[in-house]
């Protein structure tokens, strides 16, 4: 009984997978992106997986202007304060995660009731605490 007990003791580390860099990835921006803000997570989750120097670009009148995070928050908080909030569940469709190195790019399709409704360009860094989006830009589909 001792050497069995001994054996997967030793061999418990072997039987483990270790998370993919691309895996982390998919798993941050699955809980801050589509499952907190899209889906109305909490915000906790949001703050922990975007950089407090993140910025959305938008596209607006022919002018790139920024939306950081702290700003997307505010308005997030707002809208759930006021009842302002979907029920409709917003599914995701992993297109491409590339990582090199402490970097990554993710291409992300965003659906609701079966109607893709952005596209979505992420990229993230690898920080001490993990992988953080620093990023994003989108096309919002008619």
């Amino acid at each position: 009984m001792k050497r069995i007990v001994f054996f997967v003791f030793l061999a418990a580390p072997f039987l483990i997978q270790a998370q993919s860099p691309e895996e982390a990835v998919q798993q941050v921006v699955m809980s801050a992106y589509v499952n907190g803000i899209q889906n109305n997570g909490p915000i906790e989750d949001i703050r922990k997986g975007f950089h407090p120097t993140f910025a959305m670009l938008r596209l607006v009148d022919n002018t790139v202007k920024p939306f950081p995070i702290d700003e997307w928050i505010a308005s997030i908080e707002k809208n759930r304060s006021e009842g302002k909030i979907s029920s409709v569940k917003t599914e995701a469709k992993f297109i491409q995660i590339r990582v090199v190195g402490t970097a990554a790019q993710v291409e992300l399709e965003l659906y609701r009731e079966g109607k893709r409704i952005f596209t979505d360009y992420l990229l993230l860094y690898q920080f001490a605490e993990g992988w953080r989006i620093v990023s994003k830009t989108y096309f919002r589909h008619p």
